[in-house]
């Protein structure tokens, strides 16, 4: 808990609209995706198509586009920005193993590490200082 507070301070005193516009845009991206995974179900099973003979393959199908749409809503108003995060983190790890497990697409695979680079930042960095979650914590 310490080690969250000590982020959360260091975050706070170096916190900068740049960063803020750009967990924004993450989400917007990520909100978009999700709503788009929701609405063409035939590019969703296409991609997931190398996971489909590992145990619980059709719940990675069920996770991805609500993960999406949510923590991407979460990330663009700042609550509970980390946890958003860390429910994205395995759906972009695997949107960097399809590349190697099917078919190559390096386009895919650039967008997918980006988005995988900057979620590990905003893992670390939070929320900053304009948020929902900084406006609910000064509310105490």
């Amino acid at each position: 808990m310490a080690t969250i507070k000590s982020l959360n301070k260091w975050a706070n005193a170096h916190t900068y609209y740049p960063l803020d516009l750009l967990r924004v845009a993450l989400g917007v991206f990520l909100f978009l995706k999700g709503v788009d995974f929701m609405s063409n179900h035939q590019q969703m099973a296409e991609i997931i198509k190398p996971f489909q003979d590992i145990p619980g393959g059709m719940l990675i199908m069920h996770y991805v586009a609500p993960a999406h749409f949510v923590g991407g809503f979460l990330l663009v108003i700042g609550l509970l920005t980390r946890w958003a995060v860390i429910a994205q983190l395995p759906i972009l790890i695997g949107a960097v193993m399809v590349n190697f497990l099917g078919e190559m697409n390096s386009r895919n695979l650039v967008l997918a590490s980006i988005i995988l680079l900057a979620c590990i930042f905003f893992m670390f960095y939070g929320s900053g200082k304009h948020s929902a979650d900084y406006y609910l914590k000064m509310q105490k």
